[in-house]
């Protein structure tokens, strides 16, 4: 799905490492001679391209030696996501904080809706946006304009540690809360972690995100990699915007006259 980008988005789409690209102007045709059928071939390679959007290219990763039939599989390497076992345990859902409240409520773009809400575990819970993950976060959410809504919140999963204070709610109390409180267009789920949580279901990420979803009451949620995963796999960021113009257009369609 494609958007049209002002250079601000583009921007940030460079800072997630997508890179956009436009089609070269398109280029004069030589006057008209009496050409054989390889001069015809040619004018005819010479159309524009179609513009494409992927992620910058990264050197791909050495295949793992081939295991005999009997070994044992390895385990999967620390910067796959994880894709199978039941919902995290330990885990509390902190109360949601909004990202931008200094946004102009007179400015919201109508198609993004009556307000998000973004759940995902980050290394960083009291501080959404700090480090590198959370800079990335905020350049994803800046991608979709949502820094320009006031009711973009951010729920994150918190561990809780024995013999420290808990900080949060238990996640399924704490999201029907939330729910209950913001009523979001629209739950933009980051991370297998958080979307163990918020749906429940012990299906790898790849088919999360390739399904719709609807939470209890009825909004709608969207599944993709949280900034901590892409920081290690750049080569997945493509297929994050990818998620992400989908969530953009479940909104956009719910708001339209």
């Amino acid at each position: 799905m494609s958007l049209s980008l002002d250079a601000r988005q583009r921007a940030m789409l460079q800072e997630m490492g997508v890179t956009v690209w436009a089609p070269p102007p398109a280029r004069p045709l030589p006057p008209p001679v009496a050409a054989p059928a390889q001069a015809e071939a040619a004018i005819a390679s010479a159309a524009a391209p179609t513009p494409v959007l992927h992620a910058q290219p990264t050197p791909a990763a050495p295949s793992a030696p081939r295991q005999p039939a009997h070994a044992a599989a390895p385990a999967a390497p620390a910067s796959e996501p994880r894709t199978a076992g039941a919902a995290p345990t330990g885990l509390l859902l902190r109360a949601p904080v909004a990202l931008y409240p200094q946004a102009d409520p007179q400015a919201i773009p109508p198609e993004l809706g009556a307000g998000w809400l973004v759940v995902l575990e980050s290394p960083t819970p009291a501080e959404p946006l700090a480090g590198d993950s959370g800079r990335l976060l905020d350049n994803m959410l800046r991608a979709m304009r949502l820094h320009r809504h006031p009711r973009t919140f951010v729920a994150t999963l918190n561990r809780h540690a024995p013999g420290l204070t808990a900080e949060g709610l238990e996640p399924a109390a704490g999201l029907q809360q939330a729910l209950q409180t913001l009523r979001p267009s629209l739950v933009l789920v980051l991370g297998l972690g958080a979307a163990r949580v918020v749906l429940g279901s012990r299906e790898p990420l790849g088919r999360l995100r390739a399904t719709a979803h609807h939470l209890p009451d009825g909004t709608p949620a969207v599944v993709s990699y949280d900034p901590a995963y892409l920081l290690r796999a750049p080569d997945a960021k493509a297929a994050a915007w990818a998620d992400l113009c989908r969530a953009l257009a479940l909104v956009r369609r719910s708001t339209a006259p």
